[in-house]
């Protein structure tokens, strides 16, 4: 049976994705949120990021529409500023379903969740798919003009296939549209075969602009 987690606060933003395994740093300075940072310092230090709908920007201030599934963390740093804003360091521990939202008895947003697990296909050897990916993103890093070394290292931070996948999408993923679709991607196969599309997709790219895809 999945876990619930309960009044669980949310921190709803326009264009961000919390992966499981992978870091996101917030700078917090609305005074709902300042609240929030507050309050979940003293307590669990646990928050999920939850992408807004579209249309939100009217409802802004009350309790727009978001994204159902989204990333829960753990505040494993932060910096509390004297003028009460905060910078946050979250790490990234399941995907959740929001399944209820609370009445709105305090200045942020609270509400019931359940864990989400990962989906595994019987008799796949993920490894492969797993080292594979990997060495998508050794090319990358050679094509790369900086910061090569830190993709290497971070495709092979952790050897678990679904992790690197996350860490890998949290990385090197831009557009807010994929990396929703990542976020509610609960099959780790179909996951690391999205990863490395986008890795390829991007390969291609690099190839095209340094001229590697010209023929004589």
């Amino acid at each position: 049976m999945s876990e619930t987690l309960h009044a669980l606060p949310i921190f709803p933003l326009p264009q961000v994705q919390l992966f499981p395994h992978a870091l996101l740093p917030l700078h917090v300075f609305e005074p709902r949120y300042r609240a929030l940072a507050r309050d979940c310092l003293v307590g669990e230090r646990r928050i999920a990021v939850a992408m807004l709908e579209p249309g939100f920007e009217a409802e802004y201030e009350g309790r727009p529409a978001v994204k159902a599934v989204c990333g829960v963390g753990e505040i494993v740093a932060h910096h509390a500023h004297a003028d009460g804003r905060y910078d946050i360091l979250l790490r990234g521990k399941a995907r959740v379903r929001i399944v209820e939202e609370l009445p709105p008895d305090r200045p942020y947003r609270l509400v019931n969740a359940i864990v989400l697990d990962d989906r595994y296909r019987p008799g796949l050897d993920l490894a492969l798919s797993r080292q594979a990916l990997v060495a998508l993103c050794d090319k990358l890093a050679a094509a790369l003009p900086s910061g090569g070394d830190t993709l290497r290292n971070l495709a092979r931070q952790d050897v678990d296939p679904s992790a690197t996948a996350d860490v890998l999408a949290a990385a090197l993923v831009t557009q807010p549209d994929q990396r929703q679709e990542l976020v509610e991607m609960l099959d780790v196969a179909a996951r690391i075969e999205r990863v490395s599309s986008i890795v390829a997709s991007v390969l291609s790219r690099l190839d095209a602009a340094s001229g590697g895809g010209e023929r004589n």
